[in-house]
């Protein structure tokens, strides 16, 4: 085999020097021909001595013999890539090969896993294009040589999927973001209220896949999977389609936001929302595929979800302290909690997974679920600290701490931000600094109030504390922290009677959080606003943003909702209830431009329901 190689690579030189070589396709054919499997090693060995040889001539006084040196040595060099190249593609071929017999040789419950690990943008070499159209034909040929019916068909499945998919991506792939320039000056993202706007219903329109059509343009309709969008079981080569095609779509829309030069924090924010999106629809369609008893399908569309979350929790602007409501609430934020936590439990610790159990676990905050939100984050922070990812173990103590501050435990909420605290300034983490200089003095704040303590000169401490921490994230220009901070700053103010001063912190903060779409701190300020306005008198308004805080936090279910009902109906008995009718007429036109038509006529529904609950 030396001796055969020695040959080979000396052929080759021969017909450069006699202009018989034309192209580099030329060689990489004879390389692809002549190269048993298994022997690179000894061929790269061969080719090595050709080139120290020549190396060594080049060095010779002689002229003629440096010439022909010089000759050799391009043809060596063009033989050295074409032979880089070839071990390039023998590399894919064999995982292509591994992948195509790991299948085949696989129980049928483990078929569709083997699958969407090789499909996995999280592993060091993805499958393109060209290898996945090459997989599927792997998987036909290996259908025709198998005897066995069972085997046959579900290959074939796997085969005719791959294919599918790659036939709808390639109708799709020019419109990925045309959506965005169609809808022109409309709210970018997936929350639009009509079919005619958002991604969904223009997607479906370049499909000519009537199964994919159908969830898309349901999606379109109900922001959500339901049973118009997968009426009946599906089998696995459109379950394969619709898996390839929600990636590319999600991976498409990302790398295009993520590369907008005009406004990087918009940016952030879209790619934020779109992997939050994609991993919601994951949760909607494995909940749609348990209903119609397809457990296999249930399971790989939270595979497919975990696939997301890991890439995102990669991301340098994986939200370690807000940003969820943005893309997501109320049924469909509730639906990914439940749908990632239990199985979550089985996947290995590791850094990745402890960023998405802080998500998850700030997530069950703003819905009121304090237990659940502090098992996540005692959890996360654990994985973190093993994993010595010292920002998000920083992150998760300062969520305990405001866990515990939100269930009035105010003595573990000063000692979990005076511990995030002292880290933050051992590592250098500013924006955890200031959430933890938020937390802390938010929580002395309210310990001091219950104790009935709080004197000028503590105060002016604590306030400091505050302002600090805003001036940190808005030097930070991390817009969460900052709508975090000036709300943490204005319920000081509040608690300790500066109604005026409150109320601009209140405003400043319900202002950020409305710009990035923070539906939980939107309406926190709103219950807090409504209780500064009230310290000043202004019934009014204090009625007016009261209910704007308690719709808005209904809608993403938070049992935060009702601290603002019972302010509100407080208001309600002092005014009586005709005079506070008139109030909602009055500000008809402000409502219907923050919560819609139906939103205005539910709020007497909602305020109803609470009073109701006090019977």
């Amino acid at each position: 085999m030396h001796d055969r190689y020695q040959a080979l690579i000396h052929r080759i030189i021969d017909a450069t020097f006699k202009g018989q070589i034309r192209s580099k396709e030329q060689v990489y054919k004879m390389l692809q021909t002549e190269i048993s499997p298994g022997t690179g090693e000894l061929f790269e060995r061969c080719l090595q001595t050709q080139l120290d040889q020549v190396q060594a001539q080049l060095n010779s006084k002689d002229e003629l013999t440096q010439a022909k040196a010089t000759r050799k040595q391009r043809a060596l060099k063009t033989i050295q890539g074409e032979w880089e190249r070839w071990q390039q593609q023998n590399q894919s071929n064999v995982a292509l090969t591994s992948v195509s017999q790991a299948i085949a040789a696989a129980s049928p419950d483990e078929q569709l896993t083997i699958l969407l690990q090789a499909i996995d943008p999280n592993q060091p070499s993805v499958l393109n294009r060209e290898q996945l159209q090459q997989l599927a034909q792997a998987l036909q040929q290996a259908a025709n040589q198998t005897d066995a019916p069972e085997l046959r068909s579900a290959l074939l499945e796997f085969s005719t999927g791959i294919t599918q998919g790659l036939k709808s991506w390639q109708e799709l792939e020019g419109s990925v973001v045309s959506w965005i320039f169609e809808q022109g000056q409309g709210a970018l993202g997936f929350g639009a209220t009509s079919e005619q706007q958002g991604p969904w219903s223009s997607w479906a329109k370049s499909l000519s896949s009537s199964g994919l059509k159908q969830l898309f343009n349901d999606l379109a309709l109900h922001q959500a999977v339901t049973s118009d969008g997968i009426p009946a079981a599906l089998s696995q080569s459109s379950w394969i389609e619709l898996a390839l095609v929600l990636q590319r779509l999600q991976l498409g829309l990302v790398n295009w936001f993520d590369k907008q030069p005009y406004d990087r924090t918009a940016g952030k924010r879209l790619s934020i929302s779109t992997y939050l999106t994609f991993t919601a629809v994951w949760s909607q369609l494995s909940q749609r595929f348990s209903e119609l008893g397809q457990r296999q399908l249930a399971d790989g569309c939270f595979q497919m979800a975990l696939q997301s979350l890991y890439q995102f929790a990669q991301q340098d602007y994986f939200p370690l302290y807000g940003g969820l409501f943005a893309a997501l609430s109320g049924e469909s934020l509730r639906m990914m909690l439940d749908y990632l936590d239990q199985p979550l439990r089985q996947v290995p610790n590791t850094q990745s997974k402890a960023r998405i159990l802080t998500l998850l676990g700030f997530s069950q905050r703003a819905l009121g679920q304090y237990q659940q939100a502090l098992r996540l984050h005692e959890w996360a922070l654990e994985i973190a600290r093993d994993a010595r990812d010292r920002r998000c173990e920083i992150a998760n103590l300062n969520h305990l701490s405001r866990t515990y501050m939100m269930q009035k435990q105010y003595s573990a909420a000063i000692d979990g931000s005076q511990r995030a605290l002292i880290l933050t300034r051992q590592t250098g983490d500013r924006l955890g600094e200031a959430n933890a200089l938020a937390n802390l003095g938010c929580s002395e704040v309210f310990q001091s109030q219950e104790q009935n303590s709080l004197d000028e000169d503590q105060y002016e401490r604590i306030l400091g504390y505050l302002q600090r921490g805003l001036q940190l994230s808005e030097q930070e220009g991390d817009r969460p922290s900052q709508a975090l901070c000036a709300h943490s700053l204005g319920i000081a103010q509040v608690v300790s009677g500066q109604y005026q001063a409150a109320a601009e912190a209140l405003k400043q903060g319900l202002q950020i959080a409305q710009a990035i779409g923070d539906l939980f701190l939107q309406g926190m300020n709103c219950v807090y606003l409504a209780e500064a306005y009230y310290g000043l008198n202004d019934g009014e308004m204090a009625v007016y943003i009261g209910c704007l805080g308690m719709y808005l936090l209904h809608q993403i279910q938070s049992q935060q909702w009702r601290q603002s009902a019972s302010l509100l109906s407080v208001l309600q008995g002092q005014m009586g209830a005709e005079a506070f009718q008139m109030v909602l007429m009055k500000f008809r036109p402000q409502f219907l431009q923050q919560i819609g038509v139906d939103g205005y006529d539910y709020l007497s529904t909602l305020l109803a329901e609470y009073q109701r609950s006090l019977e």
